[in-house]
């Protein structure tokens, strides 16, 4: 964690509300896309519970990943409304797999530059749910595989391979996008030219008389 985040959790922990807005404005974008994955329009309401704990256990939490600590408890409340709904993730896996689920930064660089879009978030829906989790948690999260692997209960090495492979698969999935952008583009109908035929002079009326 860095030096930043860990003097504002001390101070939040003291009572310090403006050191507790400073970790909401840090951390809640990437636990929004992290939950939009597993619980797709309700991942505001979802994340909300989540801010809700947080601030709750805040005074509890005795140092470590603070980032693992809050998006153990985001997952955890995401794995409870889904119970609760009775529903299917967003992610195409059934709920229980979800435990299961398990990158690397330097592979596949533009995905990861990319990975905050709404089209590349639309794009990790589609990747095998261990992979489409772990590249959550390494790209969007910003954990190492040692700590995102505490969260999921898996092994740092088995989380390295999942994020690469998802990095790498995502990257060959906008690369494919892109390309199909792009022959749309040039496939789409050229505006029609003017005719360069030659014209004929206007009919003469006859002349009186």
């Amino acid at each position: 964690m860095s030096g930043e985040l860990t003097e504002a959790v001390v101070a939040a922990q003291a009572g310090d509300e403006d050191a507790f807005r400073f970790l909401y404005r840090s951390l809640q974008p990437g636990l929004l896309r992290y939950l939009t994955a597993l619980v797709g329009a309700d991942a505001e309401d979802v994340a909300s519970e989540t801010w809700l704990q947080i601030s709750r256990d805040l005074p509890s939490f005795t140092g470590g990943e603070f980032r693992a600590w809050t998006v153990t408890i985001a997952r955890n409340r995401a794995m409870d409304h889904l119970r609760r709904q009775r529903r299917r993730p967003s992610l195409p896996v059934p709920v229980q797999a979800l435990s299961e689920l398990a990158g690397d930064a330097d592979t596949a660089e533009r995905a990861g530059e990319t990975i905050g879009t709404e089209a590349a978030l639309a794009l990790i829906s589609t990747l095998p749910p261990r992979e489409a989790e772990a590249v959550l948690l390494r790209a969007v999260i910003g954990l190492d595989a040692e700590t995102a692997g505490r969260v999921l209960g898996r092994r740092p090495g088995a989380v390295r391979t999942a994020a690469h492979r998802g990095l790498r698969r995502l990257a060959a999935l906008m690369e494919r996008h892109d390309s199909a952008d792009r022959s749309a583009e040039s496939e789409s109908p050229a505006a029609p030219r003017p005719r360069t035929g030659r014209r004929q002079a206007p009919h003469a009326e006859p002349a009186d008389g």
